[in-house]
């Protein structure tokens, strides 16, 4: 019963630790974006933006990826066999690379801390989908765990993929058509 609970903590930490990643980068899109803007909008924006992105990433992202982290150690305490099978061992890889992402979010709140943000907001719109995709792997590989399940998820993350990098370049040419940047 205990590893129920702990399974379920694990996942309910992993849902908020990619809520914090999702909407740290929309932050970070709002706050390049403000950059734009005419003075006092653009200061004002800036340290509101500064303000959500310290709130959202020590408040919610670190906590959940700490916790979430934890769990996901308890959990291959309790079922150790798990550490002998090849859909874990590359689900512990894509699991690397969240760390990897999350350490780049890192970087780019330290940007911003500073009073600056070095990315274009279409360059953090696809970083952005990167998280998607690593979710995308990580479920196919936890509820499928087979070889062709592998094959199939993985035709399935390049064609979302695909699908997302097509709706960004279609979401920024209906925002330049429509003006929506100068509303």
């Amino acid at each position: 019963m205990a590893y129920l609970y702990i399974k379920s903590l694990h996942i309910i930490f992993i849902t908020t630790w990619f809520a914090g990643l999702f909407y740290i980068i929309r932050l970070f899109i709002y706050y390049k974006e403000a950059e734009e803007k005419e003075e006092p909008a653009r200061s004002i924006l800036k340290n509101q933006y500064s303000l959500m992105c310290k709130r959202l990433w020590y408040i919610i992202t670190w906590p959940s990826a700490v916790l979430a982290t934890i769990f996901a150690v308890w959990l291959l305490i309790l079922q150790p066999f798990w550490l002998e099978s090849n859909w874990m061992i590359i689900k512990l890889g894509f699991v690397g690379l969240l760390f990897a992402y999350h350490w780049s979010c890192q970087v780019m709140y330290n940007q911003i801390d500073k009073g600056y943000l070095k990315y274009s907001s279409n360059n953090l719109r696809i970083w952005n989908e990167v998280a998607t995709i690593i979710l995308f792997a990580c479920v196919f590989l936890v509820v499928l765990k087979t070889t062709l399940g592998w094959i199939f998820g993985v035709i399935g993350i390049v064609g979302v993929s695909i699908l997302l990098m097509l709706g960004i370049k279609l979401y920024k040419k209906i925002r330049i058509k429509n003006n929506w940047d100068e509303q």
